[in-house]
């Protein structure tokens, strides 16, 4: 990954030219703001530009092709896998000036919005209609539609009504060659070839999203959400297969464990009780009396369990003070440590609890500490891996805790990743799951939108297929932990597979 920034004199002229010189951003000092995300790697782009249209989103890529530069995009940098950051001195195009709201058909329950909207706004904005947009990330009060788009973020409330790519009907697109489509519409049901949902989740390597068609849903007529905590993680685990097994699939179901209790308590106060090794958070939705019906099983099932403590909320207010640990659990851990690497795995539900002793014995054996916080509905884990990233042994084992968790995660039967993308992160463990010939697959993908590169273009240039954030997704384009000094030599003496 690089970090030595040279200026391209002419490349930043054009730039200024198409979107105003004010919203160029070239100097050294003024782009360490740009070189991360919210995952542990980081790289200085070669620029910034906040273009505030379409049109001028189109105008970059066209700029930024002349040039022969790299492109990425960013929306609140919140990602958590490394999608945002710009390796190979790129151009980055940040969404945040495009944030309207331009069109509600709440008839239809539609809505039509620009990538740099906040995902939370979007709720806020429709709520006097009564409806609501669905997939809420932990960093809801912070993160953009678009980026959500192209990590096809979930969050706490999608075991029940989807992530990302549930609710979105359209987008158009800036491709490779600067042109402006549509894929989708505004339509539920399409003929032909899903585009829109091969974009969903492509981490920007596809093109840029300019325009987005999202479904809302209407509020429901009542909600109840429910606390409980548990002696052990067993008895929690437990809980949560217990609640599935009974036929609900509640709108959420989180737990937290003790690490995670700890680091909240000083920001949240909760006063969740001394002797509390997981704590579960339970809200159903719905009709009156069927809300009621599942209340009553659930906390019938929490006390077969042997909650030890449990808190029940029904108006706005009590559900949030409720929901805040939660939600305000990652930046909670800089009471532990100051850096997290935040894993994001998928489990069988039925092999959760199994998945996680293997992560408390990864942590043992490494000497590392790991907090868990995570969807437990639906298997997806995101043990937070502590450490100091002042201390490269600390960054070398938190890396090495993360790659044997997946690796867990992959043998239990599960995923790479429910929600945080592959990124960098995650791009050396693709061939846990994938076979060449599925990745040669895949790859071919980025041809059918982007388009095969001119015979004539010249020598040192990237191909079309490739200036869409590049260095993601497959083996082979990054190293993850390489501004620490980590090289694909670094864990050949612990007997770790070396998938570079």
């Amino acid at each position: 990954m690089s970090t030595n920034n040279s200026v391209n004199s002419n490349l930043i002229s054009d730039l200024s030219n198409a979107v105003g010189e004010q919203y160029v951003i070239w100097q050294a000092e003024d782009l360490l703001v740009y070189e991360y995300d919210g995952s542990i790697d980081k790289a200085t782009p070669q620029a910034v530009v906040l273009p505030e249209t379409a049109e001028e989103v189109s105008e970059v890529v066209k700029i930024a092709n002349k040039h022969g530069a790299y492109i990425v995009a960013r929306g609140a940098g919140t990602s958590l896998s490394g999608g945002a950051v710009p390796l190979r001195d790129a151009v980055v195009i940040a969404l945040t000036r495009l944030t309207s709201l331009i069109e509600v058909d709440a008839k239809n329950r539609i809505a039509i919005v620009e990538p740099g909207m906040i995902n939370l706004h979007l709720s806020q904005r429709v709520s006097h209609l009564g409806l609501f947009y669905a997939p809420d990330p932990a960093s809801q009060k912070t993160c953009t539609i678009g980026g959500n788009i192209g990590e096809n973020a979930g969050g706490p409330h999608c075991l029940a009504l989807g992530v990302t790519t549930n609710h979105v009907l359209g987008l158009e697109v800036v491709l490779a060659d600067g042109s402006l489509n549509w894929f989708g519409g505004t339509e539920r049901e399409s003929t032909g070839y899903d585009l829109r949902g091969a974009f969903v989740g492509s981490e920007g390597t596809l093109g840029i999203v300019t325009k987005i068609a999202v479904r809302l849903l209407p509020k429901p007529e009542t909600i109840h959400s429910m606390l409980a905590a548990f002696t052990t993680m067993d008895a929690a685990s437990n809980t949560v297969s217990a609640i599935i097994a009974a036929g609900m699939i509640p709108s959420a179901l989180e737990m937290m464990d003790r690490k995670t209790i700890d680091a909240v308590e000083p920001f949240y106060n909760p006063g969740y009780p001394a002797e509390a090794e997981a704590v579960l958070i339970v809200e159903v939705d719905g009709l009156y009396e069927a809300v009621e019906e599942q209340t009553e099983t659930i906390l019938s099932i929490c006390n077969q369990n042997g909650a030890m403590e449990i808190r029940e909320a029904d108006d706005e207010d009590t559900r949030t003070k409720l929901w805040e640990t939660r939600k305000g659990a990652i930046g909670a851990y800089g009471t532990i440590a100051p850096t997290y690497y935040l894993v994001d795995g998928v489990v069988p539900r039925t092999k959760l609890r199994q998945v996680l002793q293997q992560v408390d014995q990864i942590a043992a054996e490494l000497n590392v500490t790991v907090a868990n916080v995570f969807h437990a509905g639906d298997g997806n884990i995101h043990p937070a891996i502590l450490f100091n990233e002042q201390n490269p042994d600390e960054v070398k084992q938190a890396i090495l805790a993360g790659s044997k968790i997946l690796e867990a995660c992959v043998a239990a039967g599960g995923a790479l990743s429910g929600e945080h993308g592959i990124g960098i992160e995650k791009q050396a463990y693709m061939p846990l799951v994938f076979n060449e010939n599925d990745l040669e697959a895949m790859s071919r993908l980025r041809t059918a939108f982007i388009g095969e590169s001119p015979d004539n273009e010249p020598i040192g240039v990237p191909s079309l297929g490739e200036r869409f954030n590049p260095g993601k997704v497959f083996p082979g384009g990054a190293i993850h932990g390489e501004a620490y000094g980590i090289t694909s030599e670094s864990f050949r003496s612990t007997g770790t597979q070396d998938w570079q």
